[in-house]
């Protein structure tokens, strides 16, 4: 019994914490209608209850007796419920208001989010670079995010931050995003957009101000040329295989962007759109065989050997 009551006190705490105010708005109307189910669901056991032990057969035999016509009890059970129904609905518009707040069309938007088949780019119009499926964010600063497809119609969300947004083709949409505290956010696609959907992952990483600022100034920076032998070897296949032809590093020939940019691949936590932790190991697994790890994806096998993987992961461990 200890063990249902913890879960259900942990059930709700869960529902009642938030990290932004667009999922507090949501939590509080789901909130409010578990709880009105909760007590139509008792009203009606409790009912059911009643009337079984009332006319059980031991008690009465044959049919009960048939009430009609009684209207005081008709018209309380058609006015109750649509009282209910009204105050739910201006609740709903009424917070529906409060998440998606008009946005003057001549607003620009702090990120531009792009999702294609199947990763997210981050674009920081108002900094001037572009990043891939991690998202930074400064705590406690609304953001406006423009969102869009490249190819099919998918779907940016991230539950603990707010509400679905849609990425239709040809169409932009807006969403208001803020993080209430710091930390990581995961979330994910989640209109079904082709065989990786449920690899096309988001993370959103919620900073301080100085840590935002911090990290803004680390991708603006253009990233110094290899040292190291290997890792300038790696540099130069990365341009012969025709790497460059698909991603963009800045300070190098690579400006092409129908694959994520690359410029700071290893400050990033994850790889392939959050299926990998980004480790030295995993990033030579996917050069390796890309089709192993994400079976569909747009990266293709360019069968290189060892020294030529080891060089790539060496070059690509120095973007920072």
């Amino acid at each position: 019994m200890g063990r249902i009551l913890n879960s259900i006190h942990r059930f709700f705490s869960e529902m009642s914490r938030s990290s932004s105010p667009n999922e507090d708005y949501i939590n509080k109307l789901f909130l409010w209608f578990l709880i009105l189910a909760a007590i139509i669901m008792i009203i009606v056991i409790v009912a059911v209850l009643i009337g079984a032990i009332h006319y059980r057969s031991s008690r009465h035999q044959g049919e009960p007796e048939q009430i009609t016509g009684i209207k005081w009890l008709e018209i309380t059970w058609t006015i109750i419920p649509l009282l209910i129904l009204l105050i739910f609905f201006y609740f709903t518009v009424r917070f529906m208001k409060d998440i998606d707040q008009p946005v003057d069309k001549n607003q620009q938007a702090d990120i531009i989010i792009t999702a294609r088949q199947w990763w997210w780019e981050m674009q920081y119009s108002k900094y001037n670079f572009t990043t891939a499926n991690e998202l930074h964010i400064p705590v406690h600063q609304k953001l406006l995010m423009r969102v869009e497809s490249a190819d099919v119609i998918h779907d940016w969300w991230v539950p603990e931050l707010g509400r679905k947004i849609d990425a239709i083709p040809g169409t932009s949409n807006y969403s208001w995003l803020e993080a209430s505290d710091t930390g990581e956010y995961k979330g994910a696609c989640s209109e079904y957009c082709g065989t990786q959907h449920a690899g096309m992952r988001i993370l959103v990483i919620s900073e301080t101000k100085n840590e935002f600022d911090q990290w803004v100034q680390d991708q603006q920076k253009v990233p110094s040329p290899p040292v190291d032998s290997v890792a300038q070897r790696g540099m130069r296949l990365f341009s012969e295989r025709t790497c460059a032809g698909c991603h963009s590093i800045s300070g190098t020939v690579a400006v092409s962007h129908i694959g994520p940019d690359l410029t700071h691949l290893a400050s990033r936590k994850t790889l392939i759109s959050g299926v990998l932790t980004n480790t030295p190991k995993n990033l030579y697994l996917w050069l390796q065989n890309p089709q192993k790890l994400k079976e569909g994806s747009h990266m293709p096998n360019f069968i290189l050997s060892n020294n030529e993987l080891e060089a790539l992961v060496k070059y690509l461990e120095e973007l920072k």
